[in-house]
């Protein structure tokens, strides 16, 4: 059953950026801070000179000096990426056959690495919200492929060991650090899951990160990635919960018995002063239980 939650077009991510940049368009901008890029503005250059730039003021906006990629990375609910290096975003052949499943492409990928468009195009807030929400869907499909590598498994791996994807929740794994994984590789077919390498079984995240698509960590990852870090590997369970089956085998004379098992043992119970009868019904019951 599909149970992606987004909506195409559709970005909470891309409307918080988009506040960002016109919070910052807004302010004045002194003629020696960049300008922080925006997917409608045209290429400009600002003349500084070197003496300007060892004298000014550093102390300007935190967010001119962050990239794309970390301030993505950052945004609350977005701690189960990864930073992916840019020289790996800017290598064509690891982005062989993703133009053709991200509108915008050409802009969403400017836009990641944070480079002026040479376009010159001017686009709508609209327009800049679908940028901003293929951006989303372009680095995450980066992602799903970078953390394949040994760059991308090593980051993974800290995240792992700090816990940053959960733990299981199952009592008897003990709190065992979980992956993330996708039930499938295809955008918008599941969302991102928790995978348990000591029980063998996935479970949902904490709510602020159900609405990650699966495919931007694919199916592959979390087997591949104990593949690769052996040692990580995690005994099964040696324990498993036994329900107590409680069986009521006498009602008719008000004189209420049951037999309780647990694991190998019975246990007889009475509302009141058992009857010959009743303990031959419980012990009749239990024989035709077996």
């Amino acid at each position: 059953m599909n149970d992606y939650k987004g909506k195409e077009g559709e970005s909470v991510v891309g409307r918080k950026r988009i506040k960002e940049k016109q919070q910052q368009q807004q302010q004045p901008c002194p003629s020696n801070t960049p300008h922080r890029r925006s997917a409608s503005l045209p290429n400009t250059q600002h003349e500084e000179s070197e003496t300007d730039i060892e004298g000014s003021d550093v102390s300007g906006s935190e967010e001119d000096d962050t990239s794309w990629i970390s301030w993505f990375c950052n945004l609350r609910g977005n701690e189960f990426f990864c930073e992916v290096d840019d020289d790996y975003v800017q290598d064509d052949f690891n982005l062989c056959g993703l133009s053709s499943q991200v509108p915008y492409y050409d802009y969403a990928l400017d836009l990641i690495l944070d480079v002026e468009s040479s376009h010159g195009d001017i686009f709508t807030e609209e327009q800049n919200e679908m940028i901003e929400s293929a951006a989303e869907m372009l680095y995450g499909l980066i992602h799903a492929r970078f953390i394949l590598t040994s760059k991308g498994m090593a980051a993974m791996l800290h995240k792992y060991k700090n816990y940053d994807f959960g733990r299981c929740p199952r009592v008897y794994c003990s709190g065992q650090p979980c992956l993330p994984v996708g039930q499938s590789d295809i955008p918008r077919a599941s969302t991102v899951k928790i995978y348990c390498p000591r029980c063998d079984d996935i479970y949902y995240p904490k709510s602020k990160y159900q609405d990650i698509d699966g495919a931007y960590f694919g199916a592959t990852f979390p087997h591949l990635f104990l593949m690769t870090y052996g040692n990580l590997k995690s005994q099964k369970p040696s324990q498993n919960y036994v329900p107590r089956n409680v069986l009521t085998l006498d009602e008719e004379e008000e004189d209420i018995s049951c037999i309780v098992k647990q694991k190998s043992k019975y246990f007889l119970f009475f509302l009141s002063r058992p009857t010959p009868q009743a303990l031959v019904n419980c012990v009749l019951g239990q024989i035709l239980q077996t």
